[in-house]
């Protein structure tokens, strides 16, 4: 069967509209798939330059600590501690990360069995807590032996763990209806110093 020119190109522009219409149509399913991926990397991108930066915070505040007297950690509100807090929120400020309040919060004692170690406690805007422990008397065993029993090193500890408000929540609907991921997931890190006295 031969096709006269004019049905030819009414065939051919009839075939061209329906690609363009599939074309549309295979875009409408890669876009959700595409912007859960991009967000997903921009979201996991930022939960982990905010580790990198709250273990920065850690470790200048281990450092502090290590290097600061451990004779007024029998006070109410030992000044040593409040100089750890006040770091580790001066440090998060400058890092453009919200403190939550923890540059004011008081210190709170763990308790008679770890006299020396204390927390602080802030609220942060998703309603989740930012926590500081700071343990000045944090002892772990070392490779050195005296008697043949392993040395005990005491150590300051700083632990932070901070709430991170996770986006992907927002756009993973999108490509599975009903699907959801945690809003808030706490990030923790720790840092430990040898005490120097």
């Amino acid at each position: 069967m031969i096709l006269s020119r004019s049905t030819r190109v009414r065939l051919s522009r009839l075939l061209a509209s329906d690609a363009s219409g599939t074309q549309i149509a295979e875009f409408a399913v890669a876009l959700p798939l595409l912007l859960v991926l991009v967000v997903g990397i921009f979201d996991f991108g930022n939960a982990f330059n905010l580790k990198q930066k709250l273990t920065n915070a850690a470790r200048e505040a281990a450092r502090l600590g290590a290097s600061d007297t451990t004779n007024d950690l029998t006070n109410a509100s030992p000044s040593s501690l409040l100089a750890i807090r006040d770091l580790v929120s001066n440090y998060l400020q400058n890092a453009r990360i919200n403190d939550c309040g923890i540059g004011t919060a008081a210190a709170t004692p763990a308790g008679a069995s770890t006299p020396w170690k204390w927390t602080f406690t802030g609220t942060c805007p998703n309603g989740a807590s930012l926590v500081l422990s700071v343990d000045r008397g944090y002892a772990f065993p070392s490779s050195l032996t005296t008697g043949g029993n392993p040395i005990k090193v005491i150590n300051t500890n700083v632990s932070i763990s901070y709430p991170y408000s996770w986006q992907f929540n927002r756009v993973i609907g999108l490509l599975v209806s009903g699907a959801s991921y945690p809003a808030t997931t706490a990030i923790v890190v720790n840092s430990t110093m040898a005490n120097e006295n």
